[in-house]
């Protein structure tokens, strides 16, 4: 009787061996797919960024964005791609600080000119009044 108990739990136990090894030969086999979207959702990041005055207005941020575009690409190159998916969305994140940042200036640069052109327009209502 406990020699067909043993035979019994020999053959689970076999069962749970060759399972488990199947899982863990499958999950290695299981490849991450290449991230082609993220690419180019980055690619557009790191253009808009530089349409929008990056160059002029945050070149540390935009050359941040597109040093890890480089990376990116190199990774996508490598079929490295869980590496090029970070990389694309630490990309997309600088280059839309970059362009966050240049909208800014270009908008402060705007509201100064317009008190520039306050202040000379009062200048000239007190000439006038004088």
């Amino acid at each position: 009787m406990m020699k067909k108990f043993y035979q019994l739990k020999s053959c689970q136990m076999h069962r749970i061996v060759v399972t488990v090894a199947v899982a863990i030969v499958m999950a290695g086999c299981a490849s991450t797919p290449a991230p082609i979207e993220q690419m180019a959702i980055s690619r557009a990041a790191v253009n808009n960024a530089s349409s929008a005055g990056g160059n002029e207005f945050a070149p540390l941020q935009l050359k941040s964005a597109m040093e890890k575009m480089d990376g990116a690409e190199r990774a996508m190159a490598d079929k490295k791609y869980d590496q090029a998916r970070q990389l694309a969305e630490q990309a997309q994140v600088d280059a839309q600080l970059a362009e966050a940042t240049a909208r800014s200036a270009k908008a402060q640069k705007a509201a100064d000119a317009v008190q520039e052109d306050i202040r000379v327009l009062r200048q000239e209502i007190d000439r006038k009044t004088k």
